[in-house]
């Protein structure tokens, strides 16, 4: 009885992810979004926590700086519904007064080679504000998935925190932090990314001051600057 053999297939390699954060990336800061977002979180906190003007965006900008988000210290310490926090806030910015289709931004995404890397979304925006925001940019067809902090959930895992970056490339199916590419805005997130073997590139849009001490591996003006950077993955 002759021997049997099994022949054995090998997985095919996954592919490396470059990740995407969303506002104030994939849209510029003079699309305003920020600004009408912020006076929203002002108001949401003057008028739920019965602060001035002034206390509100005092404690707004504490919070950010030390959670990363506004709604982190709100449910920490004033037991803030966050669904309740995110259908007053992020929910009810008019985008669609904001943000238009950008071809330019699509051209540049669908000259990227998906055969050779995953593109992927990465936000500390809750899923309904992330989503919006891409179908509005008319772009939600060119990403294989999207991480989001999760508002349902307490704690929040938001970026910076490693864990955040831990559940998107988790999300994303890549294990190896060498495999990771990542652009956003804040210099906190890519400091972290960085710090954790991710190659990164923090945006400065055009008219922003340049950091004193360079953030990550690359630091960009326009998300053009990709084709460049990340030349390995664009197919022109």
């Amino acid at each position: 009885m002759g021997s049997q053999t099994t022949e054995q297939v090998e997985a095919p390699p996954s592919r490396p992810v470059l990740f995407f954060d969303i506002d104030n990336c994939l849209y510029p800061k003079s699309s305003k979004v920020h600004d009408m977002m912020a006076k929203l979180i002002d108001e949401y906190f003057a008028k739920h926590l019965g602060l001035s003007e002034e206390d509100a965006i005092r404690l707004h900008t504490e919070y950010y700086e030390s959670y990363g988000l506004a709604i982190e210290g709100l449910v920490r310490y004033h037991q803030i519904d966050p669904l309740e926090y995110n259908a007053q806030v992020d929910d009810a910015l008019p985008l669609e007064d904001l943000i238009k289709p950008n071809p330019e931004l699509r051209k540049m995404l669908e000259d990227i080679d998906k055969s050779k890397v995953k593109l992927w979304l990465l936000t500390n925006a809750y899923v309904n504000h992330a989503r919006r925001v891409v179908r509005l940019l008319g772009i939600e067809d060119l990403f294989e998935g999207l991480t989001y902090c999760d508002y349902s959930s307490v704690p929040f895992l938001c970026k910076p925190q490693p864990a955040m970056y831990a559940k998107a490339m988790r999300e994303a199916g890549i294990e190896r932090h060498e495999d990771c590419y990542f652009i956003d805005d804040s210099y906190a997130n890519c400091v972290a990314s960085q710090k954790l073997g991710w190659t990164t590139a923090h945006l400065v849009e055009e008219g922003l001051p340049v950091p004193e001490t360079q953030a990550s591996k690359y630091q960009v003006r326009h998300l053009e600057e990709l084709r460049t950077i990340y030349s390995q993955f664009f197919k022109s």
